[in-house]
């Protein structure tokens, strides 16, 4: 599905935010890359849709060189491929199902796109969507009323209603309590198995990548460090991709654990 053949990304100020990545992506596995802020997760992960353009190499996706790619061939690798942000990215004035409704506009011609007008089809997709996150009874409210980890659901329907084949999820709980980023995990997980897409998300939490990868990938300063199934991962591992012991602030606890430490305070 996705593979990096001697990859690298050198900024115009020199910076290196990949170094000759060769990596090989299989369908429908839900991958996760872990490492330190500036190691090149988000680097990584947003050259699959050319967000940035790496400098050298190969990046096949779907059995083509999207690094060849331009205008109409770019703009279809982009609509098989949806993105989940950290920030949301949704437009907070408007409302959840028209958040969700934009990822149709890849699929919709330009005039209706402009009056936003979609078709019964594109309309049910959506509102299918929201009911698989659990969020349907919010269509019709303001975004900017909704909470963090729904606003968060709201990028994920609106990321499945493109129809993929790929996700791409950049740090997509950081910014979520341990509770709730537990439930929006466990919300993407699902709905990439239901429809067999390859996910590939960035997180910083050690425990949190342990629980729900499939397999595990290690960068650091732009190197791949790790590759492999979340069965031969260990702590030792984590202490080589992160070139240093595993603190506190590496891990964000179960839903459980944090559960008992809030009611803990209240008694």
């Amino acid at each position: 599905m996705i593979e990096f053949n001697d990859v690298s990304l050198v900024y115009p100020n020199g910076h290196e935010g990949l170094k000759n990545i060769n990596l090989k992506i299989n369908e429908g596995e839900f991958v996760v890359i872990v490492g330190m802020s500036g190691a090149g997760k988000s680097t990584l992960i947003r050259s699959i849709n050319r967000m940035v353009t790496p400098t050298s190499g190969e990046l096949i996706v779907d059995g083509e060189d999207i690094l060849k790619h331009k205008d109409s061939k770019l703009r279809k690798v982009r609509t098989n491929i949806g993105m989940i942000f950290q920030s949301y990215n949704i437009v907070k004035r408007m409302s959840v199902l028209r958040n969700v409704l934009a990822g149709r506009l890849g699929h919709t011609g330009t005039l209706r796109s402009l009056v936003g007008w979609f078709p019964q089809k594109d309309l049910q997709i959506a509102m299918n969507n929201l009911e698989r996150v659990g969020i349907e009874e919010k269509a019709y409210v303001r975004a900017s009323n909704l909470s963090g980890g729904q606003q968060q659901r709201v990028s994920i329907a609106r990321a499945l209603t493109q129809q993929p084949k790929v996700i791409l999820a950049d740090e997509p709980v950081a910014s979520l309590d341990p509770p709730t980023s537990h439930k929006v995990m466990k919300d993407l997980k699902r709905v990439s198995r239901e429809d067999g897409l390859t996910t590939i998300v960035n997180l910083h939490f050690i425990d949190m990548a342990m629980e729900y990868a499939d397999r595990i990938i290690g960068l650091r300063d732009g190197k791949l460090v790790f590759d492999g199934p979340i069965e031969e991962v260990t702590d030792k591992t984590f202490e080589e991709i992160y070139d240093r012991p595993i603190k506190d602030d590496d891990l964000l606890g179960s839903e459980e654990e944090t559960d008992e430490k809030n009611e803990a305070r209240q008694v």
